[in-house]
């Protein structure tokens, strides 16, 4: 896997959590449709947390963004807790810093952190 792509892993803790591990980078190059998916997946699946842990995302842009907005809609709208989990890497961070739209999700430190979110 080159660092251009994304790769996304899903896990689900015998609780029910909801744990999507992505690594790469998540922007316009990058196809983005496997986080979606499970995104989509995770937030009709009747769980109370997903967890997108971002900590190995090298780099993000609008797309990503929208990608992430997106699923807080559909998570918020089907109950279920979205939050993400770092550390985040300083590009990543200073994303959702300039777009304004830090506010609009629930940020964990680390997976073990947002577990008990």
């Amino acid at each position: 896997m080159s660092a251009d792509e994304l790769h996304v892993v899903v896990e689900t803790t015998d609780d029910g959590v909801v744990v999507i591990r992505v690594r790469g980078s998540l922007d316009g190059w990058s196809d983005s449709s496997g986080l979606v998916e499970a995104l989509e997946k995770a937030a009709g699946g009747g769980g109370r947390l997903t967890v997108a842990d971002l900590s190995r995302l090298e780099f993000a842009d609008s797309t990503g963004l929208h990608a992430l907005l997106s699923a807080q809609r559909r998570h918020t709208a089907s109950g279920v807790r979205l939050v993400l989990a770092g550390p985040l890497g300083a590009g990543v961070r200073r994303l959702f810093e300039v777009s304004g739209t830090a506010g609009a999700f629930s940020f964990a430190d680390t997976v073990d952190a947002a577990l008990t979110c």
